[in-house]
């Protein structure tokens, strides 16, 4: 039998057994309220014949005589005819009257003159009024008896003195019969209570089958433990919201991806989430669309599905997977792609250096081949298309300025390292100087494409951290652009925002790049700013990022930076100022 059945029943009998016994009680009050006004008109019924002078003198005269009366005569008698006509006028069950000894001169059935009562007359013969209920011969009755006192006169007798009793009661037959009368409004209303009970049981169960979802007990036991086990235990976070908009779900993984405390229990309309978390779950929201956001210093991918159960609506449930890593590794891939496309196209030339060389020598040209090899060492080996290439001491940092270089003269744009460059320390974190870095050049080289200047240019400059131990890499990016125009330079780093002219590509990670850089230097306590927001025509926007910790120490770290102009200079100057500040 299942749970929401069995609640119905003994909801059913309990409402049953309150109806019932309180439809008993009153019952029961009811009777004993009519047993009561019955016991007390018998009471003053009593009283009255009692006090009828003519009956206490009748009773007198007999209770003088010697025996008593035999029943004929008592029937013939005053007494007989007295008590009958109030039984008949009052509707009495009986109107007993006896002597001081207890036995009967009036009664309604005339064969019982001259007995003693059924039932014991000590009470009132001893002058005390009482009520009772009791059963007798003509059946139970509610009734009372009363001392009949002698009369008063001279010559009568003993003034005061009891001469006997009188004895009224009514039938309890017709008690029921008025208890019949009464009940009627008494079973209406448990009826009544007993059909709102059952319907209220009914409508109670529906909706705890609603809102278990028809679930038994046990299954919802098993549920639970199911949710805690998956949800805690999953790497994607999961957000639960309710049709009335609570939220009522958020593990764990949810908290640790957006850097917010448990949320559960909140409005999902007012709770300090992400905007693009809200917009899925509005209405005209596609449950298959799925958007790229930064969030707690992360690249999320969140989604949403509409929940249903039934036909009914369960709410939301927004899925959030970290693509922080992915994104990352995704960036060094393409540095090293980058890079290894350059090394394949400068094969050739570095092939025909080696000819050339071979040429000279098999010639004889020894002097024309000492001044080849003294260029091509003054140069390196491979010409990357980067002006001043030759500041650049650390390894890393010239083959991947030199592959962006070759990208940006692909798109015609030259890229060049600035005068103030220097760098005495080797790249010890390549992985976050390659998504600053990176995305910086990225940037840049779009906005000198999209300037309207006729000469297109990326400069960058690399400064370590003189007066600091800590490692510190200072980025200094400018460009030929036309620079921010009206946008605020805060707006430049919100999510979305991208120097791109194609479309956005769902899930291409477009329109992330200044928001996660910035939060990735932040986390390691530097920041991501923009320094000058350019004009038309050129030069562009100033870019510039420090990241602490990506550094180590080499043998010439003492070296004083040289001086120059340009970005660099700015870069400088701001960060004298910062220090200073």
């Amino acid at each position: 039998m299942r749970f929401s059945t069995q609640t119905l029943l003994l909801q059913l009998g309990v409402v049953l057994l309150v109806v019932l016994l309180s439809g008993a009680v009153h019952a029961w009050l009811v009777y004993e309220r009519i047993g009561d006004e019955a016991e007390n008109q018998a009471l003053t019924l009593a009283r009255t014949v009692a006090a009828d002078p003519d009956i206490r003198e009748d009773v007198q005269a007999i209770s003088k005589e010697e025996g008593t009366p035999p029943a004929s005569v008592l029937a013939a008698g005053p007494l007989q005819a007295a008590a009958e006509a109030v039984r008949v006028r009052t509707g009495a069950l009986f109107v007993v009257i006896t002597d001081e000894t207890g036995l009967r001169l009036a009664h309604p059935d005339i064969a019982r003159l001259g007995e003693r009562v059924s039932t014991d007359p000590s009470v009132a013969l001893a002058g005390r009024e009482i009520t009772t209920r009791n059963t007798g011969t003509l059946g139970p009755s509610a009734g009372a008896k009363v001392p009949v006192y002698a009369p008063s006169a001279e010559g009568a007798g003993t003034a005061g003195s009891i001469v006997g009793e009188v004895s009224v009661g009514y039938s309890m037959e017709s008690l029921s019969k008025s208890l019949a009368q009464d009940i009627v409004p008494i079973a209406l209303t448990a009826g009544g209570a007993l059909l709102a009970g059952v319907l209220a049981s009914f409508l109670l169960r529906r909706r705890l089958q609603r809102l278990t979802l028809g679930l038994e007990p046990e299954e919802i036991s098993t549920l639970v433990h199911d949710q805690v086990a998956v949800l805690q235990g999953v790497d994607e976070g999961v957000i639960g919201i309710a049709a009335d908009g609570r939220i009522s779900v958020f593990n764990a993984a949810a908290a640790r991806l957006l850097d917010l405390p448990d949320a559960t229990g909140q409005d999902w309309a007012t709770a300090n989430v992400p905007g693009q978390l809200k917009q899925l779950t509005q209405p005209a929201a596609r449950d298959a669309e799925a958007v790229e956001l930064v969030a707690g210093g992360r690249v999320l991918v969140a989604s949403a599905r509409k929940a249903w159960h039934r036909k009914e609506d369960l709410g939301w449930v927004v899925m959030l997977r970290d693509r922080t890593e992915l994104q990352q590794l995704t960036r060094q891939l393409d540095a090293v792609g980058t890079m290894s496309t350059a090394l394949r196209a400068q094969r050739h030339e570095f092939a025909n250096q080696l000819h050339t060389i071979a040429g000279f020598m098999s010639i004889g040209q020894h002097e024309q081949a000492k001044e080849y090899l003294a260029r091509i060492s003054a140069t390196g080996p491979l010409k990357f298309p980067v002006e001043q290439a030759e500041l650049l001491q650390d390894t890393y940092l010239q083959a991947f300025v030199g592959a962006k270089s070759v990208e940006a003269s692909e798109r015609g744009v030259a890229l060049r390292i600035g005068p103030e460059t220097l760098v005495r320390g080797h790249v010890a974190d390549p992985q976050d100087v390659t998504t600053v870095l990176g995305n910086l050049i990225d940037n840049a080289v779009s906005a000198a494409v999209a300037g309207s200047a006729s000469e297109r240019w990326v400069e960058v400059e690399l400064l370590d951290d003189a007066g600091q131990d800590n490692g510190t890499l200072h980025i200094v990016v400018g460009d030929s652009g036309d620079g921010l125009g009206n946008l605020e330079p805060e707006e430049v780093f919100a999510e979305g925002f991208t120097t791109s002219e194609q479309p956005v590509r769902q899930g291409a990670g477009q329109g992330l790049g200044l928001a996660l850089v910035r939060q990735l230097a932040r986390r390691r306590g530097g920041d991501v700013r923009v320094l000058e927001t350019g004009r038309k025509g050129g030069p562009g926007a100033v870019f510039m990022a420090t990241i602490p910790g990506v550094l180590g120490r080499s043998a010439d770290a003492g070296a004083e930076a040289p001086t120059g102009t340009g970005a660099g200079r700015e870069a400088d100057r701001t960060m004298r100022e910062d220090s200073s500040g």
